[in-house]
């Protein structure tokens, strides 16, 4: 005898017709519904990973040295803080060292630029105290001291930030 099929089999048992139909349409419909479940999470996976390909640096905070003045005994330091496109940082305390015109550190600072909110461009000013800004010749951003908001990290906010210059001295990293 060959094989009897399951439908035969059921109906050998008084199962009506059209309860099996109803059983295997219960059937294709779950299946269709977890498939679409696989589906739209692999779509999302994707999605997120188009988004931020692995290896790729966050948004960038971007710093410009925008205005030195003098102020008194200190050299005022007016900063640019761009985070157009990153996470609001409740800290962000900067090591900064000033150099004079011989080339020798004369300064260090650590400026707290926080908070900052995020996707917002802010001004932060802060001094280098005792020392005339017509003595600096450079700016440097050793590192980040504090980096607290979101799942920053110290290291991660130091990889972002860039800088840049509109006063008359260089602002490096």
């Amino acid at each position: 005898m060959g094989s009897v099929s399951m439908a035969q089999q059921m109906l050998g048992r008084g199962v009506p017709l059209n309860r099996l139909r109803i059983r295997r349409l219960a059937l294709d419909t779950a299946a269709c519904v977890g498939l679409s479940l696989v589906l739209a999470s692999s779509l999302a996976v994707s999605a997120m990973a188009q988004d931020a390909p692995a290896g790729e640096k966050a948004a960038p905070l971007k710093l410009q040295l925008n205005r030195l003045e003098s102020v008194e005994d200190s050299c005022r330091a007016t900063i640019v803080v761009d985070n157009s496109r990153g996470a609001a940082l409740k800290s962000y305390k900067l090591d900064l060292f000033a150099f004079d015109t011989d080339g020798i550190v004369q300064k260090r600072v650590a400026a707290e630029l926080g908070p900052i909110p995020a996707r917002k461009t802010t001004v932060k000013i802060f001094n280098f105290p005792g020392i005339a800004c017509p003595k600096l010749s450079r700016v440097l951003l050793s590192d980040v001291l504090a980096c607290e908001g979101g799942d920053a990290t110290r290291e991660a906010c130091l990889e972002r930030t860039e800088t840049e210059t509109k006063a008359n001295i260089p602002f490096d990293r």
